[in-house]
């Protein structure tokens, strides 16, 4: 019984950690999302770069990872990647880097709480 309970809280603790059950990656030409939840069908898929219209930067408190919401041409929902994800944060960096996110409209994202930052913004 101790040996059960043991091996749940194993597994409860692995499943918290996004970085587990939730990869990014990317080349040239796609994005692409590999998911394996706890408990759940695991599935993939993935986008073009040259298909993203409008990224937005969901911030939460400290117990939520924040989220990266990639709005594309090609479905109208959009696709949503955990910063803490493996590859999350490595992708910020690069979206930075491309410029397909204003720097400092980031800064400002990266520094509020439970905020949503899209760019473009609606203003442009």
């Amino acid at each position: 019984m101790i040996k059960k309970l043991l091996n749940w809280l194993k597994t409860k603790k692995q499943s918290t950690k996004l970085e587990a059950w939730f990869i990014v990656s990317w080349d040239d030409d796609y994005i692409y999302r590999n998911v394996s939840p706890p408990g759940h069908s695991a599935w993939k898929d993935q986008f073009r770069w040259s298909e993203i219209e409008r990224i937005c930067f969901e911030t939460k408190d400290y117990l939520y990872s924040d989220d990266i919401y990639f709005f594309t041409s090609g479905r109208p929902e959009s696709y949503v990647i955990p910063i803490e994800a493996k590859g999350g944060a490595e992708l910020w960096s690069l979206i930075l880097e491309k410029n397909l996110f204003d720097p400092e409209y980031a800064l400002k994202a990266l520094t509020s709480e439970n905020g949503f930052f899209c760019w473009p913004s609606s203003e442009s």
